[in-house]
């Protein structure tokens, strides 16, 4: 046995070892609380289920897709409310509880880099956003859905809106008392979810009404997942700039102001 053999290795694992095992258990957590489970999987899916079984909102026939059904217009929208459900909502509200408790603090004195966790915390929300579409959109078709339109273009869009939500969440968390990020989160989910053209279409708003509520993030998302996979557009390029601008805006506000005490 050569000399040496036991001797200490002292440091910290490699970057992306860190960032995998944090993301891994920041899934755990979002997937084992069953206030954020109900927030992201159970209301969408009994949103998608209930409206597209009862004519509890009136869908104007041309939103519909070519079966006539109202699935095709509310699948889209539903997908982008699980969006910010996961992206906006509940990581608002987890990582202000989180920053409240001193947990990012002292997260944030380990050797993972505060920018390395904030990366950690995203790819959680992307792996709980591809469970989500794959629940959703098994539901869907079970209800009628037909979609088509470029695959591509869904990716960018979902990938846009999360970057979108995930600043303005962060935001929320890093400035507000999570007792405020608490409130104004579900207030804001609410509130996006009735004016934001995702189980209501724009449509029954008045005009100088819906050109103000088509620049919101939410709104861009379902229109442009509606303009892909329910009129089979190739790229939606004016809901992308919209949801381009809230994702530069946000994530820049994000990492300015964001307090992690």
């Amino acid at each position: 046995m050569s000399a040496g053999t036991y001797t200490p290795r002292p440091g910290a694992a490699p970057l992306s070892r860190m960032i995998a095992t944090q993301t891994v258990l920041e899934t755990r957590m979002l997937l084992r609380n069953g206030e954020q489970l109900l927030l992201t999987v159970i209301i969408p899916t009994l949103l998608l289920v209930l409206f597209s079984a009862v004519d509890i909102v009136a869908v104007p026939t041309e939103t519909m897709g070519t079966a006539g059904k109202s699935v095709d217009f509310l699948a889209p929208g539903i997908l982008a409310l699980a969006v910010l459900s996961t992206a906006f909502t509940g990581q608002a509200i987890a990582t202000g509880f989180e920053r409240r408790y001193g947990v990012l603090k002292r997260l944030g004195a380990s050797p993972l880099p505060r920018w390395a966790l904030m990366t950690a915390k995203t790819l959680s929300v992307l792996v709980t956003e591809v469970l989500q579409v794959v629940l959703l959109t098994v539901i869907a078709y079970a209800l009628g859905w037909s979609p088509h339109g470029n695959p591509f273009a869904v990716l960018v869009l979902l990938a846009l809106g999360t970057a979108a939500f995930s600043g303005l969440g962060l935001l929320m968390a890093g400035t507000l008392k999570a007792e405020a990020t608490l409130a104004a989160a579900n207030l804001v989910f609410l509130l996006l979810l009735i004016g934001g053209g995702v189980i209501v279409p724009l449509e029954k708003f008045p005009d100088a009404v819906q050109s103000m509520l088509g620049l919101l993030p939410i709104a861009a998302l379902s229109d442009g997942l509606r303009d892909v996979l329910q009129h089979g557009a190739s790229m939606p390029w004016g809901d992308l700039g919209i949801l381009a601008v809230w994702a530069v805006l946000g994530l820049g506000a994000a990492a300015k102001f964001f307090r992690w005490e």
